[in-house]
């Protein structure tokens, strides 16, 4: 068996006469065009293999991402006629393949084995509690070795039992180390490595004990305007990972795998050749752009608009909202109960080209009208672009856009004072609810838009 890394999640898995291709990203941009590969990659599509057999593990845009679906729906050169597409049991997931004409789709379960053309397939749940849609890690079986790919899935001790119920000790795998944050300084989370996420991937890693691991599913960063996030938001590296898990569990064997490398499976060992693949090869190794230093320069929050007269439309739109639809909307949601009982004194900056306005509410007042200009203090606190905001007035735009790319920016200090007593706000299992994030709420309707939007834009592009 021979594990190809495209980039980023994406592996070309081939066996004997089987090619299975697995979360395809083959352009930039991706993720709502916020990122690019990194490293940056030349790929050759005319050289790739066949595929016979497509994976979709779930439904992030940089694992399931439309503008290179539509291009293999499209396309004669890449899919076999007689391939097969596995996708999860995800409504949305499947509605998008329906609509860029994917045949032959079969919907997999947890630890339901399926035999195509030689390969057993094994999907492997994930206790992921954070997305409402269900991903999967896959088991490669050829009769001869067993690689898995964990994906971005998190898996207990009674998964790991499983799998090595079903096949013994893993030939090769392909695990988990970056702890992603990507939002975190937006939403003013912790800008530090996650220390129990992290040595929760070394913990897998060792109670999995594969033959060999090498990193997975992490070689993306942000692109252009949003440069600045690449400090904050990549808190290890692959080298740094394999150094602790030598340390921690000195009997797996380890390398790091970039684009273009292949690792060679047999029954034998683990051969590791670097850039050997011909159909993909590292362009630029940028990867130093992402190094992590989070206390380096931030810009400012400013509308992406550049059209002055197009920005002074969207900003005489995003003021109407504001000074007369906003709080009707505000006092039917229930997170409006919160803010009262916590008299939260609540800002909202919106950022134009020149300079930003700013709109209060005072949840502790008897008047609910919106306040133009600033209150006394602020414990919850929201600054957006214009040309964001509009966007989500228009229902134009998501928050896996607006809430990732630095250009929405929050934090909250929530505490209340009363007959000798202080009380603070602490962080529990529910979020506390943010004003416009109640108005323009994440979920099943927003994400079925934003996805209906690029196969719109990528079906039958012949650009794409």
């Amino acid at each position: 068996m021979i594990s190809t890394l495209i980039s980023h999640a994406s592996l070309l898995i081939q066996s004997r006469d089987t090619t299975l291709l697995t979360d395809p990203v083959f352009f930039d941009y991706l993720w709502e065009e916020c990122n690019v590969q990194c490293p940056s990659i030349d790929l050759a599509l005319e050289k790739l293999p066949k595929v016979d057999i497509l994976n979709i593990s779930h439904r992030h845009q940089d694992h399931f991402d439309i503008r290179t679906l539509a291009y293999i729906a499209g396309s004669t050169d890449i899919l076999a006629p007689d391939a097969v597409v596995l996708a999860p049991r995800d409504e949305i997931l499947l509605e998008v393949l329906s609509e860029l004409e994917f045949k032959n789709v079969t919907v997999m379960e947890d630890f339901k084995t399926l035999e195509i053309k030689g390969l057993t397939l094994t999907p492997t749940p994930s206790l992921n509690k954070q997305d409402y849609f269900p991903e999967h890690g896959l088991l490669v079986h050829d009769g001869e070795v067993t690689l898995w790919n964990q994906v971005d899935t998190i898996v207990s001790p009674d998964i790991i039992k499983y799998m090595h119920r079903l096949y013994g000790q893993l030939d090769f795998a392909h695990v988990r180390y970056l702890p992603l944050l990507e939002g975190n300084f937006s939403f003013h989370n912790p800008l530090s490595l996650p220390m129990e996420e992290y040595s929760s991937f070394l913990k897998v890693a060792t109670a999995t004990r594969p033959k060999f691991a090498v990193p997975g599913s992490a070689g993306f960063k942000y692109r252009d305007e949003f440069g600045f996030l690449n400090q904050y938001s990549f808190p290890t590296t692959q080298e740094q990972f394999l150094r602790d898990l030598k340390d921690f569990c000195p009997d797996i064997n380890s390398n790091v795998f970039y684009p273009g490398d292949r690792a060679s499976i047999s029954r034998e060992g683990v051969e590791i050749q670097k850039a050997a693949a011909d159909f993909v090869k590292i362009k630029v190794d940028d990867g130093h752009e992402v190094e992590f230093k989070p206390v380096a320069q931030v810009p400012p929050i400013r509308t992406q608009t550049l059209d002055k007269a197009e920005h002074e439309k969207e900003w005489e739109k995003v003021v109407d909202f504001v000074e007369n639809r906003f709080v009707d909307i505000l006092v039917e949601k229930k997170g409006v109960q919160s803010w009262v009982d916590w008299k939260v004194a609540y800002q909202l900056e919106v950022f134009g080209q020149e300079g930003s306005e700013i709109w209060c509410l005072d949840f502790a007042g008897e008047d609910a009208s919106i306040i133009k200009g600033r209150i006394c203090k602020i414990n919850l606190y929201e600054g957006i672009a214009c040309s964001e905001l509009y966007r989500l007035i228009q229902n134009d735009t998501s928050w896996d856009y607006v809430g990732i790319n630095g250009q929405y920016r929050t934090f909250k200090d929530i505490y209340r004072v009363r007959n000798g007593e202080f009380e603070h706000w602490t962080k529990t299992d529910n979020k506390f609810p943010q004003p416009l994030t109640e108005v323009f709420p994440a979920g099943q309707d927003m994400d079925r838009a934003k996805f209906m939007r690029d196969v719109k834009r990528w079906k039958g592009n012949p650009k794409v």
